[in-house]
């Protein structure tokens, strides 16, 4: 008889990581879009909502300035200030217009009614034009049309002058 090896057979040496199948290899838990790129996201978003707001604002002052700067309460008031040799004498050649008119003008047909003060400014100094003026048979009227210096605090009337 043959003596028999009791002796258990060798351990097999562990398998290497790569040679493991995929299936059976622990998944990293992925990270959908909104985790990967909320850091940047969100201040972007943030930021584009408030500039669209900015905008919305600056869109709706553009059209009310607008709309009085063409009306012609407007125009003849500043085009009589600019004309006046007292107002040229004040704030020096040329006169401009500031950015901001105050004020309101309601104009139906041939009535209206226009309460306005109109920043002006030359190299001398500045001003502003405090007009008041109704509308009747489609030509203005003003009651009260005066350019206040700034700087000397000097009021010119040029209310007396004629209607254009």
């Amino acid at each position: 008889m043959e003596p028999t090896d009791t002796t258990p057979p060798p351990i097999p040496p562990p398998v290497p990581p790569a040679s493991i199948p995929a299936a059976s290899k622990p998944v990293p838990a992925t990270r959908n879009w909104w985790q990967r790129n909320w850091k940047w996201f969100v201040p972007t978003g943030c930021l584009t909502f408030i500039a669209l707001g900015l905008a919305f604002v600056g869109c709706i002052a553009l059209l009310v300035f607008g709309a009085m700067k063409s009306s012609d309460a407007y125009r003849i008031a500043l085009a009589r200030a600019k004309a006046d040799p007292r107002v040229t004498e004040a704030l020096g050649t040329p006169i401009e217009e500031g950015l901001f008119v105050s004020g309101n003008t309601s104009v139906s047909g041939a009535l209206g009614k226009s309460n306005l003060a109109i920043p002006i400014h030359g190299p001398k100094g500045t001003a502003t034009i405090y007009a008041v003026a109704l509308k009747a048979e489609g030509k203005w009227e003003y009651a009260k049309l005066l350019v206040q210096i700034e700087k000397t605090g000097q009021s010119i009337d040029l209310s007396e002058q004629p209607n254009e």
